[in-house]
């Protein structure tokens, strides 16, 4: 590992935005630990960094449980002294549901793994962050399109994006003294494993079902890597980027 890296902690590194945010890191010289529940994924995320894979750290974690958050950032100030970004990724929904036939527990989950594990996270972040020298270090968090306008039949989901947003101020906030900066991406149709249903069609706000155009999601790990290189005194609160065609302005 080298000695001169900037550390980093993604979630949800195993597949999609999270994968291609850790290999944008990787790529741009940071060490950076992989975090999500299957090992096997963590560990192709490490080898397709290639010549990068060296300062790939894969963790299996599951961001809903308390000691397996902490185990991570035990590992984290064990290998590394520090920490200086966390990109709060790992997030999970449900098919399009009626809004009167959610069950109590996927409603649970959701908010379990979204809006619970991004606190979780960031707090065991924040407080390697406060207390480590040179103090300081950035947190950013994956708030979706769907933290500013919903789709049809997504409760859960939509309720715990709009959720982060005040997370992420909060941390703004919070964070000040201690040179803790923080920011929120928010992404619309990147082509992953979660929007391949997109090429099918999409339920509209309207009712009618209509494909949807999505974007190479390498250009979102790029944008999380511009984020994260800025010095601290420099921030980006809020970056929308989205499929440029994608339904999102006119959504409803």
């Amino acid at each position: 590992m080298s000695s001169t890296s900037k550390i980093a902690v993604v979630t949800g590194a195993g597949t999609g935005v999270g994968r291609a945010a850790a290999l944008a890191l990787l790529g741009g010289g940071w060490t950076v630990f992989l975090a999500g529940r299957r090992m096997e994924a963590l560990q192709e995320t490490a080898t397709l960094a290639g010549p990068d894979a060296g300062r790939a750290i894969p963790v299996a974690t599951d961001v809903a449980d308390p000691a397996s958050v902490a185990a991570l950032f035990v590992q984290v100030k064990q290998k590394s002294g520090r920490l200086d970004l966390l990109f709060n990724n790992a997030g999970q929904n449900v098919p399009g549901t009626p809004f009167e036939d959610l069950t109590y527990e996927d409603w649970s989950r959701v908010v379990a793994v979204n809006l619970t594990g991004s606190f979780l996270c960031a707090q065991a972040a924040f407080r390697i962050m406060k207390d480590q020298s040179p103090q300081g270090g950035r947190i950013i968090n994956n708030g979706s399109i769907s933290a500013h306008t919903p789709r049809p039949d997504s409760a859960p989901y939509t309720a715990t994006k709009h959720s982060i947003t005040g997370l992420t101020k909060s941390l703004m906030l919070d964070g000040r003294k201690y040179d803790i900066c923080a920011g929120q991406i928010d992404i619309g149709n990147a082509a992953t494993p979660m929007t391949r249903r997109m090429s099918q069609g999409v339920k509209q706000g309207d009712g009618s079902v209509a494909v949807e155009p999505t974007m190479d999601v390498n250009h979102v790990g790029q944008a999380i890597l511009h984020m994260a290189n800025l010095p601290l005194e420099t921030n980006i609160f809020t970056m929308t980027i989205k499929a440029t065609k994608m339904p999102f302005e006119g959504r409803g």
